[in-house]
């Protein structure tokens, strides 16, 4: 029996049509009926038969805070895929982060130890990954500087791998899964989904910085490759292309037949519309958009290798352009 976490997001969602797919016994945890909304969407990207192929999972409401339940989970299973995280880059939310994120894992590795799971696949970020000052591509061996301005969520998700690593100490066998920023069909309203939706309504400016791209089937289908395989207790970045912002939102926009952006952004622009979403959350407690950390990232230039995961699975990405071009015909299906 195979459980996920976190079945609800992106992730999660895709690799649980491909496991029951793949006629697996699968549990995944849920947190509220209202999440599962996500999953039946993400499934009927790709079958008209989601109704059937979503009563072959067995859902278990938990909570990786909430230690009982989350035993009561763990019952019978052998296999456990952790894509659960909270995604923010508030500062706000910064010891909620902290709580799920790193607490949470804490805890799903105590349990796969009690219950001896066989083995746990975490899903990561590169935000965990130190960056390299000669320009070299940043691979596993870019050890994370806390001396860095790192952002809130990556120094939770970093956190997250301590206590991983820590399982792998005490006798679990482990991988872990560092992707950039992962694109997929099926859930519109937020995450990198909800980039198609407002590219439709028009992107007026790109910056200058990159963006570590791929898609998520890539990242279900070495997931799973990495399950069954003998590889334990190793690590590796899943980025298919490095490509520029304005590449990206050109392609972007392209998808959903809208004009591309034409204008850079400037630092002096993304300085001021930080500050300006840092005032309107004040007066309207709406939440934040920008941070400082955010604007930081998007004008800054870091490529990403893969050549690790391509040599030890001999794998090959799908090309981003047709990733986003696919992405961007389903949205528009979905939106007449």
């Amino acid at each position: 029996m195979i459980l996920v976490t976190g079945g609800t997001g992106l992730v999660g969602a895709h690799l649980l049509y491909r496991l029951v797919e793949d006629n697996k016994q699968v549990k995944a945890i849920y947190r509220s009926e209202s999440s599962l909304k996500n999953v039946r969407q993400v499934f009927s990207t790709y079958t008209d038969d989601s109704d059937l192929l979503l009563n072959k999972i067995i859902w278990i409401e938990a909570d990786l805070l909430d230690i009982p339940s989350l035993t009561t989970a763990f019952s019978g299973v052998t296999m456990v895929y952790h894509c659960a995280a909270f995604v923010s880059f508030d500062p706000r939310k910064y010891y909620q982060l902290r709580r799920i994120n790193i607490e949470g894992t804490a805890n799903v590795v105590n349990i796969c130890l009690e219950q001896q799971i066989n083995k746990l696949c975490y899903v990561s970020s590169i935000s965990t990954l130190g960056i390299t000052t000669n320009g070299e591509p940043i691979t596993e061996n870019s050890f994370w500087n806390p001396e860095e301005d790192n952002s809130f969520y990556g120094i939770t998700k970093y956190g997250a791998e301590m206590e991983v690593w820590r399982g792998s100490q005490e006798g679990l066998s482990v991988v872990i899964v560092n992707p950039g920023v992962i694109l997929g069909p099926g859930i519109w309203d937020n995450g990198t989904g909800s980039l198609f939706k407002k590219a439709r309504k028009g992107i007026p400016f790109y910056s200058k910085g990159t963006i570590a791209l791929i898609n998520v089937k890539d990242v279900v289908t070495i997931m799973i490759r990495l399950m069954q395989s003998s590889i334990q207790n190793d690590r590796f970045i899943l980025v298919a292309e490095n490509w520029s912002y304005k590449r990206f939102l050109k392609s972007l926009s392209a998808s959903v037949n809208q004009k591309p952006p034409e204008r850079t952004a400037s630092a002096l622009l993304l300085n001021l519309a930080w500050k300006l979403d840092w005032l309107i959350h004040i007066l309207t407690k709406k939440p934040r958009t920008l941070t400082k950390q955010i604007v930081k990232a998007l004008q800054k230039e870091k490529l990403y290798s893969s050549a690790k995961i391509e040599r030890a699975l001999d794998y090959s990405f799908e090309p981003i352009d047709q990733t986003i071009s696919t992405i961007g015909h389903h949205y528009l299906r979905q939106d007449q």
